[in-house]
């Protein structure tokens, strides 16, 4: 067996081509791993916003919020079912109503922005929602709060500013908030009263949301709004109902995978390239290798091994680039509802195995045939080749 330390001497040698193999190769990875960095923070975003023991109370036939109205009346009513989570203030279970509006960007244009007009137990209802700056809203004041990349992004977004929508819907925002990642932080929240009184929507909600006090219990309630006379509405567990909007993102794995396998192809040919040139000026050593009693297998597991080295260097490098984007977060458009949405660029599992996968074929497949036509150079040609 060659000695490994001979592949990292040649890779240390030849250092101007080593390092427009590893520097190309992980603007490679690197392209790849940030649209899957995008699709994983996307995903998680709507992972953590469905709790177990969570129902969206939803018209029949609903597949969103924003076309799942129904009557006040009934809202009311469904707060009043027993098995229902409470507690001192009540039960926790809230009327939402949802309207999505056009809102101006600090850069000049504009874009769709969900307003979510909300009760005081929708906070109860959102994993770790919290206060980071100012206060929260007062109800009947006009007055609303925001997610961080909301109060960066958009004019009058910022706390004391004021979110224009039209001239009939604007509000005061007094505080940030931030809610686990989760897909709150794309939204403007506001009374339900405010938001009721400016969409003129007085007597209808988009939703209601409601925490069941036990597992029986969420099964007993799905049961009398599903099946029973009086509601007749959807009872989507939120985590089912989250799943089914986390579809949108299947599109931008789709691109991505399609992407990361063209920039694949086109690494292997420039691996195979760089191990061409490789075996073509080293065809002396090849035949010094195998006059020393070096089998052709050999052999082709070394150059094999340093066209895997090569890769993976530049995998590990175009991985780490990207890392630092964790701490970044971008604004794109949900395809349900067509509404702004933030999303966290989050580096995990399936961008480390995109990473891996690209990198050991691009190794495998780009040094084989190089490897190859280096271990059927025969011994005595190749010791006579200047």
């Amino acid at each position: 067996m060659i000695p490994f330390k001979y592949n990292v001497r040649n890779l240390r040698v030849r250092w101007k081509t080593t390092l427009m193999t590893v520097v190309g190769t992980a603007l490679l990875v690197a392209s790849s791993c940030i649209l899957f960095g995008l699709v994983e923070g996307l995903e998680h975003s709507l992972k953590v916003s469905g709790d177990p023991l969570d129902l969206i109370i939803l018209r029949k036939g609903a597949t969103a919020e924003t076309t799942g109205g129904f009557e006040g009346k009934k809202a009311d009513e469904l707060l009043t079912l027993g098995g229902i989570l409470r507690d001192a203030d009540g039960p926790v279970g809230a009327k939402e109503l949802l309207n999505i509006a056009v809102a101006e960007r600090n850069a000049k244009t504009f874009n769709n922005l969900i307003i979510r007009g909300v009760q005081p137990a929708s906070r109860k209802l959102r994993p770790d929602f919290k206060i980071v700056a100012g206060r929260d809203f007062e109800p009947g004041k006009g007055e609303c709060i925001v997610s961080r990349s909301i109060a960066r992004l958009y004019k009058g977004g910022q706390v004391g500013g004021q979110l224009v929508f039209g001239e009939k819907e604007k509000y005061r925002v007094v505080g940030v908030f931030t809610a686990g990642g989760s897909s709150a932080e794309s939204e403007v929240w506001a009374d339900l009263k405010d938001v009721e009184r400016n969409t003129g929507r007085d007597g209808s909600v988009s939703c209601v949301q409601i925490r069941a006090a036990d597992p029986k219990a969420f099964d007993q309630l799905r049961k009398d709004i599903e099946d029973g006379t009086q509601f007749r509405l959807a009872a989507i567990p939120e985590s089912t109902y989250f799943a089914g909007q986390s579809e949108s993102s299947l599109f931008l794995k789709g691109a991505g995978t399609l992407i990361a396998v063209l920039l694949t192809f086109g690494a292997m040919f420039a691996a195979a390239n760089t191990m061409f040139s490789a075996v073509k000026s080293r065809t002396r050593e090849i035949g010094t290798m195998r006059a020393l009693g070096f089998s052709r297998g050999d052999v082709l597991f070394c150059f094999l091994g340093e066209s895997v080295l090569l890769s993976l260097l530049g995998g590990a490098l175009g991985l780490l680039a990207t890392l630092p984007m964790s701490f970044l977060s971008i604004e794109t458009s949900n395809f349900n509802t067509f509404a702004s949405v933030t999303i966290n660029f989050r580096f995990g599992p399936l961008v480390m195995a995109v990473a891996l996968i690209m990198t050991l074929v691009m190794g495998l497949f780009g040094g084989m045939i190089p490897a190859l036509r280096a271990v059927r150079l025969e011994v005595i040609s190749a010791l006579r080749e200047l």
